[in-house]
């Protein structure tokens, strides 16, 4: 059975909304009628929300099956929890890089639920705050300087104007070429702006061998592991966000490192409450995660996974395993001339 959340859970948003009518219309002929173009948009609309099922749970339709995850309204309310476990990690902030404060044009990549830019945007309304997805699962109900776009990240970005933060949370996997993605920031970022990219890394950390390989838990993560490599969308980018910052010619880079228990184990007050929201968390992940890289690119049938889902959860739930999901937070800053990136390419070359 699912696990009790926590007594603190926050209110959740209602999850509705249309694609942005700029990128709808991106790559219309001027010349065609308006009727056919008006069909041709609804046509595109009723595609980009027509969400397809696979093994009883539903999946993005724009770019099919890139994403690994879900869609659909259980999982956006996992999203949205997840977010207050960020929060009690940073102490009740959402990012740690210094445009926490005071950035003027936002970009979220990944958004999800999109409630990391609705916070942002209530805490900071003289913010402009774009969040982006391949699915169209935000609310309506948004803050004025809030907005959503459906596209896809791995395709030509089209902004014609520069952003001086750019966030992206819990986008392992989502690539099949992390170091382009950066490039795309950089080059999407005005001078002296920021990028800060929060993480999950694998393999799952152990301090004191509580948590062995013939364990459910460490069977699941291998499986996950192969699979996205199969897939092409490795679960590597936690671990190299600084490197490929670093190289595409980011400066000041700092990276950190935390850790979410898998369960309440530990005494410390703080890591034992991370710990319950942790298991909460990653319980509902344990089949989420695995249903469409195994049955998709490993050829399992969804009766095997379930089966493997359920032995990893067994010992997510056991207290005497002492593990912890690294969390990673890379975060850098756009030089603020040329010449400081044109210095990189040379020592690189």
């Amino acid at each position: 059975m699912p696990q009790t959340p926590p007594e603190d859970v926050r209110h959740q948003h209602e999850v509705e909304l249309g694609p942005s009518d700029a990128h709808d219309e991106e790559g219309y002929d001027s010349g065609v009628d308006d009727a056919s173009r008006r069909s041709s948009l609804t046509s595109l609309r009723s595609s980009i929300f027509e969400f397809y099922e696979e093994n009883g749970r539903t999946y993005h339709s724009m770019s099919a099956g890139k994403y690994f995850m879900p869609n659909d309204a259980s999982e956006v309310e996992r999203l949205d929890l997840q977010h207050h476990l960020f929060r009690l990690t940073f102490d009740d902030q959402i990012c740690l890089c210094p445009k926490k404060d005071g950035a003027k044009r936002v970009l979220d990549l990944g958004t999800g639920s999109g409630i990391w830019c609705i916070d942002y945007a209530d805490q900071h309304p003289e913010a402009e705050v774009i969040g982006v997805d391949l699915s169209p699962v935000q609310p309506d109900f948004i803050p004025p300087n809030c907005s959503f776009e459906i596209d896809d990240l791995e395709k030509e970005w089209t902004w014609s104007k520069k952003f001086d933060f750019i966030i992206s949370r819990f986008m392992t996997g989502s690539f099949a070429d992390n170091a382009s993605i950066v490039k795309k920031v950089y080059d999407q970022l005005e001078p002296g702006g920021y990028f800060e990219a929060q993480d999950m890394a694998l393999p799952i950390g152990c301090d004191d061998g509580t948590f062995t390989e013939d364990s459910g838990l460490w069977i699941w993560m291998s499986w996950l592991m192969k699979a996205m490599e199969a897939m092409h969308r490795p679960f590597s980018a936690a671990q190299n966000w600084k490197s490929m910052m670093e190289e595409a010619g980011f400066e000041e880079v700092v990276e950190y490192i935390y850790k979410w228990p898998i369960n309440g184990w530990p005494r410390d007050p703080k890591y034992k409450r991370l710990g319950q929201w942790a298991l909460y968390d990653m319980d509902q992940v344990m089949e989420a995660a695995i249903l469409a890289p195994l049955t998709r690119a490993m050829g399992w049938s969804q009766e095997e996974v379930l089966l493997l889902a359920a032995d990893a959860r067994k010992v997510l739930r056991d207290p005497r395993v002492h593990a912890y999901w690294p969390i990673y937070v890379v975060y850098g800053r756009k030089p603020f001339s040329s010449k400081q990136k044109s210095s990189v390419d040379k020592t690189a070359a």
